[in-house]
């Protein structure tokens, strides 16, 4: 894991696939990732903690299920928080990218309570 600055562009240019976290560093008992994104993931929630999302580039729609909230949609340079124990379904419309910064607890996983699929990745260090 890389040690000193960080350049998110950089880290964000070391990979294509989506949904697939890479750590780039880690603070005390948190992971900081970094995430390309396209089109919907999975509905998920995650009982034991919050999520935050920060948009770096493209615009990203936080989906919610009716009647517990609006859906958020995050410009770049807006972050989101979301709650433990909140179903959501992050994704992009008409297949645009965006990539996003993750901060979460250690061994977090990405699809949260939803049964494993495709989606479901472990974190690879950049």
């Amino acid at each position: 894991m890389p040690t000193g600055v960080i350049d998110l562009t950089h880290a964000l240019s070391q990979f294509t696939d989506h949904w697939s976290p890479r750590r780039i560093a880690t603070l005390n008992d948190y992971e900081i990732k970094v995430v390309k994104v396209q089109n919907s993931f999975v509905w998920h929630k995650h009982d034991d903690t919050d999520e935050l999302f920060l948009v770096l580039s493209g615009t990203l729609t936080i989906q919610f299920r009716p009647g517990d909230r609006e859906d958020v949609v995050l410009e770049p340079n807006q972050l989101f928080v979301i709650p433990k124990g909140v179903e959501h379904c992050p994704m992009t419309k008409n297949g645009e990218e965006a990539s996003v910064l993750l901060i979460e607890p250690k061994g977090v996983v990405n699809t949260g309570d939803a049964a494993p699929s495709e989606l479901t990745n472990s974190v690879v260090d950049i």
